[in-house]
């Protein structure tokens, strides 16, 4: 899940040269001793992602083979999250087809600590454990089993924001500055509100918002319990704040303010560039994404802007080694690497991934954005890091809230009643978890 960022990098590279010397010294020992470091030896570390966690974007692969002579990377990616975890499950099971680093979405961290423990590496044994105090408290604790096991190591974390265009909202007679929008927009019913003057002026065919679901994922991203509580019991269908969530994306829907576009389908990437909506909550790592599909003429028309509601958190991910990796080791060594501050913040600077490093959070504060108009997205998305709070998660966090945005898909694109989406959801929720 991630992004695209040439923002102040000399400011960045200057940090990163500060830690270099360090990071590297820590990394030495252990990559000594692996096989590409004896005479002679080679290894092809495979890595298998969903999305665009860009590395090879950001030269990290690269660069590491540079550092490691002997090191070849291979990586392959699915583009929906979804298919990719099924693929893993399926090969998981079998044994077989696993790649040396797989990645984990936030949201399917609780099934790899609380169900699948004994098919991924415990990384204390490669000396992860010494890396605790390198990562935000709450990203260490989500990827801790219940034995303590060390089960993956932090990529990124998705503080949340909304991306707009510039143009469309101006031409709409809205304004455009991104303190005075933050204002207008404070609640959601105030963003709803705008939305709404938005709608009466849209210049062509344009929507204020991509989807309903989009707008369902963020706000239930900004609560501590959604699916599940604390305890581990399940609680969406009774979560005030899911049904308020809920609520307000069905008056978006039936306000005639969504683009009616399914994220991640061909026809959502095509209206990026199109300038089919005006708006996309987004968390960091979608920065990249907007770049990647609305290109070089999307440059100087978008703008970010704090996030209605307070600040919140969707998506972030783990690189793990599971037990049938055929690279144990190098590919430790290699995680090790990728999530160090000063490859976090690089990839901060190129794709908009948020750092999960705390040391990399602070390197990243002054970074601006020249394709989004210059914004500070350093400091908006590092204060929403902030102050997002530390999110429960379960097992079937991805599972329940596909199904519901499944359901708002219906509502906006079939017209289904919302009361009989609801139902739908509730099913389909059921059948997930059988």
């Amino acid at each position: 899940m991630p992004l695209t960022r040439a923002a102040t990098q000399a400011a960045l590279r200057l940090g990163a040269v500060a830690l270099a010397g360090s990071l590297l010294a820590a990394c030495g020992s252990g990559a000594s001793d692996s096989a590409a470091d004896k005479p002679g030896g080679k290894v092809t570390l495979t890595v298998d992602l969903f999305g665009s966690f860009g590395y090879k974007e950001a030269g990290l692969y690269a660069e590491y083979e540079k550092l490691h002579p002997g090191v070849t990377i291979k990586q392959t990616d699915t583009e929906d999250e979804a298919d990719y975890w099924k693929s893993l499950q399926t090969r998981l099971a079998g044994g077989g087809g696993l790649a040396d680093v797989q990645g984990v979405e936030v949201g399917r961290i609780a099934s790899v600590t609380q169900q699948q423990a004994d098919r991924f590496e415990d990384l204390r044994k490669y000396g992860a454990d010494g890396l605790k105090n390198q990562f935000a408290e709450a990203k260490w604790a989500a990827a801790t089993g219940k034995n303590g096991e060390v089960l993956g190591l932090g990529t990124d974390v998705g503080p949340e924001a909304m991306c707009y265009r510039t143009d469309l909202l101006k031409q709409a007679g809205l304004p455009t500055d991104r303190d005075e929008l933050a204002e207008k927009w404070s609640t959601w019913d105030g963003y709803l509100e705008l939305g709404k003057q938005y709608k009466a002026k849209a210049p062509g065919k344009s929507a204020w918002l991509d989807s309903v679901g989009s707008l369902f994922s963020i706000m239930i991203g900004q609560e501590e319990e959604r699916y599940y509580d604390a305890s581990g019991a399940l609680i969406w269908e009774t979560n005030p704040a899911l049904k308020t969530a809920w609520e307000a994306s069905v008056e978006a829907s039936g306000a005639g303010l969504s683009a009616k576009l399914d994220q991640w389908s061909p026809q959502w990437n095509q209206a990026f560039a199109a300038g089919s909506f005006a708006t996309l909550p987004c968390p960091a790592w979608m920065l990249g994404y907007i770049k990647g599909q609305a290109g070089e003429t999307g440059k100087g028309k978008w703008d970010v802007a704090a996030l209605p509601g307070g600040a919140g958190n969707w998506g972030g991910s783990y690189l793990a080694v599971p037990k049938a990796a055929k690279n144990k080791k190098e590919a430790y060594e290699l995680i090790k690497w990728l999530t160090a501050p000063e490859q976090q913040a690089k990839i901060f600077a190129k794709q908009g991934n948020f750092p999960s490093s705390t040391g990399a959070i602070a390197e990243v504060a002054g970074t601006t954005d020249p394709y989004f108009s210059g914004a500070p997205i350093g400091k908006i998305f590092g204060d929403a890091a902030k102050a997002a709070p530390v999110q429960v998660l379960g097992v079937h966090d991805q599972n329940i809230n596909q199904q519901i945005t499944n359901a708002l898909s219906e509502v906006e694109r079939k017209g289904l009643a919302p009361e009989k989406a609801w139902e739908n959801a509730k099913k389909g929720v059921a059948n997930t978890l059988g």
